[in-house]
């Protein structure tokens, strides 16, 4: 049946033309921005000479991925904070003064996490608990079960030739699962930890302990109270983000952002030195500060898992991401015309056996 093999031959060959080696997580660091939070200001307080000086840096490209309106009800008394322009649910609201406004924009765990996330960190798991034994032993079986991970996990093997799969500016490429851990009654965190909860969230921070993931440019992949964050569901995770990327658009995959005061089209060009960091390799994606294993672990087949609640990854490997941006018009098609040129050869070796069978 030569029409079915010449379908299956060209399948094939369209999969590796457009295949993608750049890892989720960085994928997302090179090209997906973060999504706007939405702050409504109340008519009075918008015409607030003093507020409006406060504004005026964030407005027109402001760092901070923040949308700042004026609220079309007369009534409203307090400043909101919302998660977008279509979202009911709000993050923060109360009155707009200049300490309000830095608790918004930032926050000592916000920080640190950018620093991470410039750093090059694969994945960074923001835990926030209250520091009780039951806790405690949580968060130590999540810190074990990640460093094992690192130790087994792979990144996808670079090809610096191809068009399609060049890494943007910012830290080396490596594999590096790291946590964050913070008090959830903590005042400073409050904002952050409704963040990173998410606008669906079918628990309250303020009184559950739980794990987000972090990648990219602050994009939170899931939130699980620690008690259903699992092994099996880590791993899933973990293996989702540092596995290779085939290109479909950020909005189709799980997640939302946090609010951080960043111009990352700067940040990432001046980000930590390749000197500084150990890039990852096929056969070394350990970072350089881990410790050796005495003896070789007993890795568990890395295959993708049903999260729990309320995210359901893909399989590990058919991800699919799409770029923001499309690469320079001579790259985007230098890659696909070569392709063409070696799939028509093999064409016209193949099909005149094929259709005398």
């Amino acid at each position: 049946m030569p029409l079915k093999r010449l379908i299956l031959l060209f399948a094939l060959w369209t999969t590796s033309a457009l295949a993608c080696t750049i890892p989720v997580f960085r994928f997302a660091l090179d090209r997906w921005e973060a999504d706007k939070f939405h702050l409504v200001l109340p008519q009075a307080v918008a015409k607030d000479s003093a507020i409006q000086d406060l504004l005026r840096p964030l407005r027109a490209n402001g760092k901070a991925n923040l949308d700042i309106t004026t609220s079309k009800d007369a009534a409203q008394q307090d400043t909101t904070l919302g998660y977008s322009r279509d979202s009911e649910k709000q993050v923060w609201s109360g009155r707009l003064d200049a300490a309000a406004l830095a608790a918004v924009l930032d926050s000592p765990a916000r920080q640190k996490l950018v620093q991470q996330l410039l750093a090059g960190d694969s994945v960074i798991w923001v835990i926030a608990d209250s520091g009780s034994p039951v806790d405690v032993l949580e968060v130590e079986r999540i810190e074990k079960r990640l460093k094992f991970l690192e130790q087994v996990a792979a990144l996808p093997i670079q090809d610096p030739n191809d068009p399609d799969s060049q890494l943007g500016p910012g830290p080396p490429l490596r594999l590096k699962f790291s946590t964050l851990r913070l008090r959830r009654n903590d005042p400073a965190e409050s904002l952050l930890l409704r963040m990173l909860a998410g606008p669906k969230a079918d628990f309250d921070p303020a009184i559950t302990s739980f794990a987000g993931a972090v990648f990219g440019r602050g994009r939170v992949l899931g939130a699980w109270p620690l008690g259903v964050l699992d092994d099996a569901s880590l791993e899933t995770a973990c293996m989702f983000l540092v596995g290779r990327c085939g290109c479909r658009l950020k909005n189709e995959s799980p997640g939302w952002d946090i609010l951080l005061n960043l111009d990352w089209e700067k940040a990432l060009p001046a980000a930590t030195p390749a000197s500084e960091l150990k890039p990852a390799s096929a056969d070394a994606n350990a970072d350089a500060d881990a410790p050796a294993p005495s003896a070789a672990p007993q890795a568990p087949p890395l295959q993708a898992q049903v999260l729990p609640k309320p995210i359901t990854l893909p399989e590990v490997d058919v991800v699919s991401i799409v770029p923001d941006a499309a690469p320079p018009a001579d790259e985007g098609r230098k890659g696909p015309l070569v392709a063409g040129l070696a799939a028509g050869l093999v064409l016209l070796v193949l099909l005149p056996r094929w259709l005398r069978k």
